[in-house]
């Protein structure tokens, strides 16, 4: 098919949900990354996602609302944490994972009897919902296992020819998927994925703030993914990319080692001034490589890089994202030196 770029004008908003409430699929700008949007309760658009993106069937998506108070129609039951979370993060990167009714097919939820539930911030995709009037399932608008795009020159880039329209709402501003998150008893949230509504922040609304071990580990041999980006390897390029924990020159050595005139390296902003070999930086601050590490995995590979070296970022905070995408690019392969 013949992919529209289509503007943010109110028009061209209007075209797009159109097209959505016709079964088609478009590209559309979140806060976070771009995201594939189609009408969640279309069985028949929501298999068409998993075909564009080539995606496995058992990976949930994730279904977008114009307001929370929109998810009673969707879910079976929500807990009273839930809405206290939504008055201060929503609308917003976080997404619930609540019950989910009938009125949600099992393809959209990857097989599962819960749906992830998400109020987006960003006015063109709030728009979109409010003028389709659908609930949007939106996975990030990406070839399955790809980085994912931030903006809409690399969803026209992946998905050209495969989708109806994309519509163009400048760069993400978060440039990492929202939190995912699991409400357990009355004042517990377990992460099952990191985003930018961190640990720290949840913690003044809850008791309790679980990691899920999914976050940094392989999930087990049959072990079913509650939430998107937790089962596969995500988020890489065509080079291969290791990790390295550990110091600036640590790094410089063990660089230094292995073949770096073939390699480059990833790399903190500050690092530059004494690196001594083919890099690209990502960022000075948790937030800041949050913004760069999909555009920067796309760009090394656009130069036709074969070998990267990362150095790790924090654990803490907005960190713990980045650490969660690439460790899942490299295929949870991390050297500490």
């Amino acid at each position: 098919m013949e992919t529209v770029l289509l503007s943010d004008s109110e028009a061209d908003l209007l075209k797009a949900a159109q097209l959505i409430k016709n079964g088609n699929i478009v590209g559309i700008p979140t806060e976070t990354v771009y995201g594939l949007g189609a009408d969640a309760s279309n069985e028949a658009a929501v298999r068409n996602i998993f075909a564009a993106k080539g995606r496995p069937a058992d990976n949930p998506l994730i279904v977008h609302l114009a307001d929370f108070s929109h998810a009673v129609k969707y879910t079976s039951y929500i807990p009273e944490l839930a809405y206290r979370l939504a008055e201060r993060f929503c609308p917003g990167p976080l997404t619930m994972v609540l019950p989910k009714n009938d009125l949600i097919p099992m393809v959209t939820s990857g097989g599962l009897d819960t749906v992830g539930i998400r109020v987006p911030s960003h006015p063109v995709m709030h728009r979109i919902i409010e003028l389709s009037g659908c609930p949007i399932a939106a996975p990030s608008a990406n070839t399955s296992g790809y980085p994912s795009p931030t903006s809409a020159a690399h969803v026209m880039n992946d998905m050209n020819g495969k989708v109806a329209a994309v519509v163009d709402g400048g760069e993400s501003e978060f440039g990492v998927e929202s939190t995912v998150i699991a409400i357990e008893g009355e004042s517990t949230v377990r992460i099952l994925r990191p985003g930018c509504i961190t640990k720290d922040m949840l913690l003044e609304l809850c008791d309790e703030v679980i990691i899920d071990h999914a976050i940094l580990n392989e999930l087990a041999a049959g072990e079913k993914a509650a939430s998107p980006g937790m089962k596969y390897k995500h988020y890489s390029p065509k080079a291969d990319i290791i990790m390295l924990e550990g110091d600036l020159e640590s790094f410089i050595d063990f660089v230094s080692k292995h073949d770096p005139e073939n390699t480059y390296s990833l790399i903190y902003d500050e690092d530059g001034e004494k690196f001594p070999f083919r890099y690209m930086t990502y960022g000075g601050t948790s937030l800041e490589q949050a913004h760069q590490i999909f555009a920067k995995l796309r760009e090394l590979d656009e130069i036709g890089a074969e070998k990267v070296f990362v150095r790790a970022p924090s654990k803490e905070g907005v960190g713990l994202a980045v650490y969660n995408r690439l460790i899942r690019a490299a295929g949870f392969e991390v050297i500490r030196i």
